[in-house]
């Protein structure tokens, strides 16, 4: 059976393509090849954002390609990413405390409340949320609630006050991870377990199976919370 196929603008040009296809899907199905902007490939790593708007609608949106599916009259246009500000810092020379935010993303300070950041993550993170407890130094928190990003950068380009959302995350897990943290001496003993080469068996039996066998095992595991 032929899928009902929808029409669709990529950089302008009309392309009929199947109307259950992903944005990805479409391009490929469009003949374009993709090398950059396709990472994971329908996993969520971020790095397939694109913008579009809606035949007839005003509104621009922004998406993630791998997870968004074509619609009539969608204008597709991709960017190589979305850009934000990276400061570069020594972990070991910073301190959790309300000065670092200070030094290294002042603009945080120009939170509107608009939740604009929040409205456009893809993954649904409470995004203005975890910019408020970094203005705060509350950094367990912030690291808590930014945890799942994976830095698409959708927030920031969003974002009327220009706040680099994603970079501040990584820093409040840093700093939550480096001084905040309680220590966890099970992980080192696991590591030096790992380095001895006490799990190679374990390793050569997960790499003997089938890609299907360790995809089932993947999507089986169990997640500590």
């Amino acid at each position: 059976m032929t899928s009902t196929l929808t029409s669709i603008y990529i950089l302008g040009k009309k392309y009929e393509v199947p109307a259950d296809a992903t944005i990805m899907g479409a391009m490929e199905y469009a003949g374009y090849k993709l090398v950059r902007g396709c990472g994971c490939r329908h996993g969520f790593c971020g790095a397939c954002a694109v913008v579009y708007r809606i035949k007839d609608k005003r509104e621009l949106r922004v998406a993630l390609a791998c997870h968004t599916q074509v619609a009539d009259g969608m204008y597709i246009a991709t960017i190589p990413f979305f850009p934000f500000i990276k400061q570069i810092y020594d972990i070991n020379d910073v301190r959790p405390n309300e000065q670092i935010m200070m030094r290294l993303y002042p603009e945080i300070y120009s939170c509107i409340g608009c939740n604009a950041c929040t409205k456009a993550c893809p993954q649904e993170l409470p995004t203005m949320q975890y910019i408020a407890h970094a203005q705060r130094a509350e950094y367990a928190e912030a690291a808590k609630k930014s945890f799942p990003c994976v830095m698409c950068g959708i927030c920031s380009a969003r974002c009327p006050a220009g706040i680099s959302h994603p970079q501040v995350g990584v820093l409040c897990r840093r700093l939550y991870g480096k001084y905040i943290a309680k220590a966890t001496p099970g992980l080192a003993e696991r590591v030096m377990a790992i380095e001895s080469g006490d799990f190679e068996a374990e390793f050569d039996a997960v790499m003997s199976g089938s890609l299907a066998e360790i995809k089932e095992k993947y999507n089986t595991r169990e997640i500590e919370e």
